[in-house]
C-alpha cells in the first residue's frame, strides 16, 4: 500500500505537533511505514462528518475517534430507542430516551477525549446540509434512507468532497467511496431511487445487528484512508458483503457523462426537496379515511366483516399482528389488489400508520373506496386496546 503523491500545486496543511500522551496513544497505528509521524499528525488535522450515529455510524465514529481524527461532526435527529441496542453499539442501555447524539458524543468522548466532536442534533435537510458539512474534509453517510443519501451524495458533489457511502439490509451490506473529482457518485451508479415502499426499511425488513458493524468499520477504514492520501480506497467500485456466504463481492461502476449532478452536462446546482424525489413525502388523510383503534375494536366485536390488511413486511406481521389481519406487504399490494373487492370494507394496518396510509392512497387511486386508515398502527393498538401487545 503506497500513498497518493500530494498535488505539487496545493499548499501543504501546517500540521499540528503530536503530544507524549497522543504518540503513545496512537502507536501502533504510527509504527506503520504507510502513517508514520506526519500520518498521524494529518489525522490530527482532518475532520470527518458522520450522517446518522446508528448502525454504520457507530463503529465508524468509534473507530475514527479512536484513530486520532481531530474533528469529528454527528447528525442525527432520534432517540436512543430500545430497538436499537442489538447493533447501534455507540449507545447502552443506561442511554435509553437520550438523544443519540449526545450519547454518541459521551460515548465518544470516554474512547478518547482528546478529538473535538461537535453534535448537531437536528435532521439533515436541504436548508441545513452546507452549513453542517462545510467544515470538513470527508462525509461519511451513515444513513438508513434513500431521501438522505441522495441528498448526501448532491451536497458532497456539490462542495468538493468525499463521500464514504453504505448501506445494509438482512445479511448483506455494501460501501464505496463517491468522489466525483476523481470517480462516479452515487448518483452515477444509482441514477433513480426506486418506487416508494418496494425496499423495505431496516425496522421493516430486519437486519442481522453484525452487518451494520462489518460496513460501518469498513467505512472507518476508507475514510482513514481517503484522510491519509492511500491510494487505494474504494473509488470506482461498490463492495457487497453477505455474510450468509461469507463473501465479498467487487463490483466495478463508472461515472456517467449523463449523470445530472457531476455529468458533463449536470442540471442539478443546488439542493433539492429529496423526499419529493423519493417519493416518500407523507401522505396526509381526511377524517374519513381513518379509523380509531378503539373503534376498530368495538366494530370488529360486534362482528362486522372488516378485511384487515396488514401491508407490513412478512417478518413484522410474524412477531406480532391484529387478530385476523392478513399479511400482505406494501411492495406487492399493487399486483395483489386484484385478490379483493371493491365493495368490501377494508381497513389497513401497519406500525405506525404511516405505511397503511400510503397504502390507502395507492388503492384509493385504483378505484377502491370502502377503505380506512387504522390511525397510528399497531403502536396506537398497543397503547389503547391492548397494552400486553409486544411493541417494536
Amino acid at each position: 500500500m503506497t500513498k497518493r503523491k500530494p498535488n505539487a500545486e496545493e499548499p501543504l496543511p501546517a500540521l499540528p505537533a503530536l503530544s507524549n500522551d497522543e504518540i503513545r496513544r496512537y502507536s501502533r497505528q504510527i509504527v506503520l511505514p504507510e502513517i508514520g509521524l506526519d500520518g498521524q499528525r494529518h489525522l490530527k488535522n482532518a475532520s470527518v462528518l458522520i450522517i446518522g450515529t446508528g448502525g454504520l455510524g457507530s463503529p465508524a465514529a468509534l473507530y475514527l475517534a479512536a484513530a486520532g481524527v481531530g474533528r469529528i461532526g454527528l447528525v442525527d435527529r432520534d432517540d436512543v430507542d430500545v430497538s436499537n441496542l442489538h447493533r447501534q453499539i455507540l449507545h447502552g442501555t443506561g442511554a435509553l430516551g437520550a438523544r443519540k447524539v449526545a450519547s454518541a458524543r459521551d460515548r465518544m468522548r470516554d474512547l478518547n477525549p482528546l478529538v473535538q466532536v461537535d453534535a448537531y442534533d437536528e435532521a439533515l435537510t436541504s436548508e441545513n446540509a452546507v452549513r453542517i458539512a462545510s467544515p470538513y474534509d470527508v462525509v461519511i453517510d451513515a444513513s438508513d434512507n434513500f431521501a438522505t443519501r441522495y441528498l448526501s451524495n448532491d451536497l458532497c458533489v456539490l462542495l468538493g468532497k468525499p463521500n464514504v457511502y453504505g448501506a445494509v439490509l438482512g445479511f448483506e451490506g455494501q460501501v464505496s467511496v463517491f468522489d466525483a473529482k476523481r470517480g462516479p457518485c452515487y448518483r452515477c451508479v444509482f441514477p433513480t431511487p426506486p418506487p416508494s415502499g418496494t425496499v423495505p426499511s431496516c425496522a421493516e425488513g430486519g437486519v442481522l445487528g453484525v452487518i451494520p458493524g462489518v460496513i460501518g468499520t469498513l467505512q472507518a477504514a476508507e475514510t482513514l484512508k481517503t484522510l491519509l492520501g492511500l491510494d487505494t480506497p474504494l473509488i470506482g467500485t461498490l463492495l457487497v458483503y453477505d455474510a450468509l456466504a461469507q463473501s465479498f463481492t467487487r463490483v466495478s461502476v463508472a461515472k456517467s457523462p449523463r449523470c445530472p449532478v457531476c455529468g458533463e452536462a449536470s442540471t442539478i446546482t443546488r439542493l433539492v426537496d429529496y423526499e419529493e424525489f423519493c417519493g416518500v413525502s407523507r401522505i396526509v388523510l381526511g377524517e374519513e379515511w381513518e379509523i380509531a383503534p378503539r373503534e376498530l375494536k368495538e366494530r370488529l366485536d360486534r362482528g362486522e366483516p372488516l378485511r384487515l390488511i396488514d401491508v407490513r413486511e412478512i417478518g413484522e406481521w410474524n412477531m406480532v399482528r391484529l387478530p385476523g389481519s392478513e399479511s400482505i406487504p406494501l411492495r406487492t399490494l399493487v399486483e395483489r389488489s386484484g385478490d379483493f373487492g371493491k365493495n368490501e370494507d377494508i381497513v389497513l394496518v401497519c406500525r405506525a400508520g404511516v405505511r397503511s396510509a400510503r397504502a390507502l392512497d395507492l388503492l384509493r387511486k385504483a378505484g377502491f373506496t370502502r377503505l380506512k386508515n387504522l390511525r397510528g398502527g399497531i403502536l396506537a393498538w398497543a397503547k389503547d386496546v391492548d397494552p400486553k401487545m409486544p411493541t417494536y
